[in-house]
């Protein structure tokens, strides 16, 4: 079949998202709210608009790992690059909208993060993409489904007084037609999802109206390396496929104070 007459079907497979069970590990998942219209991803979430806007300094607590079968399939080096990985992004997103201290006690909040699902990448798809993208050049690629992975996660801002502030419940399917790009790699999609994740949680722990701020200096998450990964893009167009060791992903402690 030629790769038009598959298109709408891949681009049908593309818009399911991915719903998953709540880990129990938030200390509250009242009053979330499913939010509409959401077609790759399944969003839940809440937040305290009047208590966030008087949020000024936070501490980032490490990323966990939800124990579980969607979890437990991941090696020990799969589950410190994954969360390390995680702790980058919400660790830039959360940087532009909060000045970040690693001392709890100078925090007005904690961030708290959960990892609650990681589908793996299928390789056999992943080259099989792969090599459909050399004759399918362009910025949106198409992916082989059965090989695609996903990420769930979930996150929490809570106060001084340990009230929750703000909760997310996240979770996302790599798409057979997008900017997800097929890896060798096991973890591959949950590590390119850990961004959008990232994005979320920064969008759900920010006040309405309140516009981001500028990242203090010295920058609180250099400790994870640039924010800019040209490195990732470069391996794409050279493989046609995401390459973690080449995409900034790395295994690495908190970030320094």
């Amino acid at each position: 079949m030629k790769p038009l007459v598959l298109l709408p079907l891949l681009l049908a497979l593309s818009a399911c998202a991915t719903a998953g069970k709540p880990s129990g590990m938030l200390s509250s998942y009242d009053g979330l709210v499913t939010r509409d219209g959401a077609v790759r991803t399944a969003v839940s979430r809440r937040r305290d608009d009047a208590a966030l806007a008087a949020v000024q300094r936070v501490a980032l607590q490490p990323a966990v790992l939800a124990d579980g079968p969607d979890t437990a399939w991941l090696s020990p080096a799969e589950r410190t690059l994954l969360l390390r990985e995680i702790d980058a992004q919400v660790c830039f997103e959360v940087s532009e909208r909060y000045a970040i201290t690693a001392d709890p006690a100078r925090a007005q909040g904690q961030v708290r993060t959960i990892v609650t699902r990681a589908a793996p990448t299928g390789r056999f798809g992943s080259a099989a993409s792969a090599a459909a993208g050399f004759f399918l050049p362009g910025p949106i690629g198409l992916r082989v489904p059965g090989g695609l992975g996903g990420l769930g996660a979930e996150a929490e801002l809570i106060g001084a007084d340990q009230r929750q502030l703000a909760a997310l419940v996240w979770n996302r399917t790599a798409t057979a037609v997008g900017t997800d790009n097929p890896s060798l790699s096991r973890i591959g999609d949950a590590l390119q999802l850990a961004e959008p994740f990232g994005d979320a949680a920064g969008a759900a722990m920010t006040a309405k109206d309140v516009k981001p701020r500028g990242v203090d200096k010295p920058d609180p998450c250099a400790a994870y390396g640039p924010r800019f990964r040209p490195e990732g893009f470069l391996a794409k167009m050279a493989t046609g496929l995401y390459v973690p060791q080449m995409s900034g992903a790395r295994e690495l402690a908190a970030p320094a104070p």
